[in-house]
């Protein structure tokens, strides 16, 4: 069965492949599966057809026969449990790709999240010029332990896994700040998963929406 994932009709990262969706896309392309893209308005990810598939009204998706799933990480980490290409075959190192996802969402976007509140949605506060360096501080000690740990691998835990898949995802989101070029290793780590041609495939597809040839 092929499955059907939801993205934005008119993207907010202006085909950047910083959308959540791509995160998903990039998974389905690592590991060979077909899928169906819906886009949507932001006025249709509020009506109730789609809140009844995702109770905060956000992309991604994910519906596959009775199985309706939201949250990119959970997406990712369904479809890698299920398909070979984004999990080790031994247990510990299947786990351990597992928590690199975890610490990619929880202990890294967090404060990358942040600084993009504290420029657009907090940037015309009166305390804002405060805060910022507060925020960049906090991303860089959270670059400097990732950069730490990865020294001259290639990858985060051997082979290429999930753990990577979302960790660059979650990266990418630092493009604009000229952040990741401050740590060398992490610029190259993610240049090399930008070069895998899944990447290539699942950019294109959400390039192409954009662009309005999707």
């Amino acid at each position: 069965m092929i499955p059907t994932i939801t993205a934005f009709e008119s993207s907010p990262d202006r085909g950047q492949g910083l959308a959540r969706d791509m995160r998903v896309r990039w998974a389905l392309e690592e590991v060979g599966q077909p899928y169906d893209v819906r886009l949507l308005s932001f006025s249709a990810m509020k009506e109730p057809a789609h809140r009844a598939l995702h109770p905060f009204g956000q992309i991604p998706t994910y519906e596959e026969g009775d199985l309706v799933l939201f949250e990119s990480g959970a997406i990712v980490l369904h479809i890698a449990q299920h398909h070979a290409g984004l999990l080790p075959d031994d247990a510990n190192a299947r786990a351990r790709a597992i928590a690199w996802m975890f610490a990619a969402l929880n202990t890294v976007e967090s404060p990358i999240l942040e600084l993009q509140t504290a420029k657009f949605q907090e940037g015309d506060k009166p305390w804002a010029a405060q805060r910022l360096p507060l925020v960049l501080d906090r991303i860089r000690h959270r670059l400097g332990d990732l950069s730490t740990r990865l020294g001259e691998a290639d990858w985060l835990d051997g082979a290429f896994s999930a753990g990577d898949l979302m960790m660059v995802g979650v990266l990418l989101r630092l493009k604009a700040s000229g952040l990741l070029d401050e740590y060398p290793n992490l610029a190259a780590y993610v240049a090399r998963a930008k070069a895998r041609p899944a990447f290539k495939r699942a950019f294109d597809a959400q390039w192409a929406v954009f662009a309005g040839t999707g």
